[in-house]
């Protein structure tokens, strides 16, 4: 039986449309500074920094980046989500489907993947890693943030996820043409049992 994973994609989508307040009210004061200078310090090019918040949600990050001086736009498939992030950040934000992506080519200096990628189906995972890859500029950085497993997907609830190992991740983000710059586990300073988040930086060469 062949999966449809635009219907996996609908499903998910709908649950962050449903849901769109509580996350926002829920995530709005978490701390990724960790995540976000992982980025920035890998970003050799002129600032103002052109970034793309790849999975945007309802906007906190944008707005980080906005404050920093940076030139970010965000990018997510669930409506109320776009809306919440062109009000509360002042950017530009594109609704699109992970799976159903229309980037522009060598756009971006950095692209900001914190939390979204997992939702990424594995059989569609590495189409949509080379469609990042080409939106960068030559040497630009992805970085990216998820949970972390041992190397399954499917369902939690009505939102489907992917859980890698770092190993696998790896190999499947170098397949698509990055360079490896680091990775680390989060939250910091807890032991790994702890850590249910998996980080790494990435570089499209040059």
């Amino acid at each position: 039986m062949t999966t449809d994973w635009r219907d996996v994609s609908a499903t998910t989508l709908g649950h962050y449309r449903r849901s769109a307040e509580s996350f926002r009210a829920g995530t709005l004061d978490h701390d990724v500074s960790q995540n976000i200078q992982a980025l920035l310090r890998h970003i050799d090019a002129d600032a103002p920094y052109r970034i793309l918040d790849f999975g945007c949600g309802p906007g906190r990050d944008l707005k980080t980046f906005t404050e920093l001086g940076h030139v970010a736009i965000g990018l997510d498939g669930a409506e109320p989500f776009v809306d919440m992030a062109r009000a509360y950040s002042g950017c530009e934000v594109w609704l699109q489907d992970f799976l159903a992506l229309d980037l522009p080519e060598r756009r971006f200096d950095g692209i900001f993947a914190n939390a979204s990628l997992f939702h990424v189906p594995g059989a569609a995972l590495p189409r949509v890693l080379k469609q990042l890859h080409a939106a960068l500029e030559p040497g630009g950085v992805l970085f990216s943030s998820n949970p972390r497993g041992d190397n399954q997907e499917g369902w939690n609830g009505d939102r489907y996820g992917a859980y890698y190992d770092w190993p696998t991740w790896r190999s499947l983000v170098t397949a698509a043409g990055f360079i490896e710059l680091e990775h680390y586990y989060r939250p910091p300073g807890l032991p790994r049992e702890q850590q249910p988040w998996l980080a790494s930086v990435w570089r499209k060469e040059r």
